[in-house]
Order: C-alpha cells, then sequence, then structure tokens
C-alpha cells in the first residue's frame, strides 16, 4: 500500500506578494520616469530642430550650417509653446489620463464618461472636414490633426458597463492613429510658429543689433549712395582703415557673424557672413530703438 504523499501547506494569504506590488516598486516607477523623460527629450529635440530650420530657412541659411548642440535645439523647442498649443496638449493630457485616474477611485465609469465615448465618431468626422479645409483655415490647420486625435482617444474611454475596447482593431490601432495625428499636429504647428516669427523678425529688421566692421582692406558692400552702408576712409596710419555701418545682426555662430544692410529684403538681398580676424574687426551696437511717447 503506497504512503500518503504530503502537500505542502498554503501559503498564507497575508505572506503573498500584493497584485501589482512589482509594478508600484521604486524600481518600476524609476523605469517609467526614465521612459518617459527620454521620450520628452526627443521629442524636444526634433521640435526644436524643426523650429530652428524652418525659421533660419526662411532667411536662406542651411539648417546644417549651424551645428547647434541637442541642449541648443531643445531650448529652441519653447518657441512653440504658446496659448493655444498648451490648451491642446492640455486637453489631450486629460482624455488620456482622466478616465484612468478616476478608474482607480470609482469603478463604474460616470455618465458624462459613457457619453463622451459614443460621441468620437462625430468628432473625428469634424476633424477629416478641418483636415479637408486646410487651406481656408491656416494657420491654424494644425487643429485638425488635433480634433482627430482627441475623437480617436474618446474611443478608449469605458462603456456604461465598465469596459474598455481590447484588442489591435479596437485598442492599438486608434491609439497608434492617435499618437500619429499628435505628432503631425505639433509637427505643423512647430513650423507654422516658426514661419511667423521669421517674417515677423524680417519686418524689423531696424531694430535688430547694429554692426560696426572694421577691416584693413575694402570690402565688397554696397555702399552709399546706390546702397544703405556707410563706408568711412580712416587715417592711413591706422591698422583698420576701413569703417562700415549701417549694418544689422542676424545671427552669430562660432565666429561668423551674419549680417544685412539696413533696409534689407528677404526676398531680394544678400547676406553677408563676416568672420573675425587681424584684418577684420566686428563691433556691436544698439539697433535702432522706438521713441517712447511722453
Amino acid at each position: 500500500m503506497s504512503e500518503p504523499q504530503e502537500h505542502p501547506p498554503h501559503e498564507p494569504e497575508a505572506t503573498r506578494p500584493a497584485q501589482g506590488a512589482d509594478r508600484d516598486s521604486p524600481t518600476a516607477l524609476l523605469k517609467i520616469v526614465i521612459a518617459q523623460g527620454t521620450f520628452i527629450a526627443a521629442l524636444l529635440f526634433y521640435l526644436g530642430a524643426m523650429y530652428t530650420s524652418t525659421y533660419y530657412g526662411y532667411f536662406h541659411i542651411a539648417f546644417s550650417t549651424l551645428r547647434l548642440g541637442f541642449g541648443e535645439l531643445a531650448t529652441q523647442s519653447l518657441a512653440v509653446l504658446k496659448l493655444e498649443v498648451l490648451v491642446a496638449a492640455g486637453v489631450i493630457v486629460l482624455i488620456v489620463a482622466g478616465p484612468w485616474i478616476h478608474a482607480r477611485t470609482r469603478p463604474t465609469p460616470s455618465r458624462a464618461e459613457v457619453l463622451a465615448g459614443r460621441g468620437f465618431v462625430p468628432v473625428v468626422a469634424v476633424g477629416i472636414v478641418l483636415l479637408a479645409l486646410w487651406t481656408k483655415i491656416e494657420p491654424y490647420g494644425w487643429i485638425a490633426p488635433m480634433i482627430i486625435a482627441f475623437g480617436l482617444l474618446l474611443s478608449q474611454l469605458r462603456d456604461s458597463e465598465g469596459r474598455r475596447p481590447e484588442g489591435l482593431r479596437r485598442r492599438a490601432l486608434p491609439v497608434l492613429a492617435a499618437a500619429i495625428f499628435v505628432f503631425w499636429g505639433l509637427t505643423q504647428v512647430t513650423v507654422d510658429t516658426a514661419e511667423r516669427d521669421a517674417a515677423s523678425r524680417a519686418r524689423n529688421v531696424a531694430k535688430w543689433t547694429g554692426v560696426v566692421v572694421l577691416s584693413s582692406h575694402k570690402l565688397a558692400i554696397p555702399t552709399r549712395p546706390t546702397g544703405t552702408v556707410t563706408e568711412e576712409d580712416l587715417p592711413s596710419g591706422w591698422l583698420h582703415r576701413y569703417r562700415y555701418t549701417g549694418l544689422r545682426l542676424l545671427l552669430e555662430r562660432d565666429g561668423r557673424y551674419y549680417v544685412v544692410p539696413l533696409g534689407w529684403d528677404v526676398r531680394r538681398d544678400a547676406i553677408y557672413i563676416f568672420r573675425e580676424s587681424d584684418a577684420v574687426w566686428i563691433g556691436l551696437t544698439p539697433g535702432t530703438v522706438p521713441k517712447l511717447l511722453g
């Protein structure tokens, strides 16, 4: 007769690891923070590169010649943080995070959440119509992909029984499509903002930082009376004999000064690039400041 087998004692409930403990551990949270931080840094770098490329491309300066670093490009992305962009981003964050926070505190979905989830189709339809009218609503065409993304995220809300969409077609594809539309919208608003900022700056050349150039030899810059630059012939004993004024600074990068004359037109006039050396000295002065009304 076989001996009875001994079964290991059941593990007490109190000693079992709590469900989700690994997910809420400090290591897991640290991994989430690092992953999110890496994504945000990459997004800032991309938006900064798009802004800088578009901004200086307006002035016919190639982005590759600027040799900007990661930190500089990420900082440039802050120019995109306009009020309308912050509002749109806030709405999307609420749609993404709000229901999940609400689900932790209240298992039963609210009537507003259920109705919003059912209304995603009209929202997406409105976004598609605005997308077709892109040229009519410029410079706010970027709103169209944002609205489509908003509608797609609404489709992920819980139904009246507290269930969420599951599977590739009902969950993964809508979320991926929403991310693509958000990315598209951010790219478009970055390009539009850069073009508007560059055009605004190009209209106020006189207010840019002034530039004085001293050179030991004559420079091929159109001077008065045909141009707006003044050339002065200083005493022959001076090292830098020729002095040029009436210039404005567009950009200084790695010792190169991108300079334009007063009255410069971005559509037809050239940009002059100077590099400081023993033969050329560059000085900076305040630009023209509007008189204050007394």
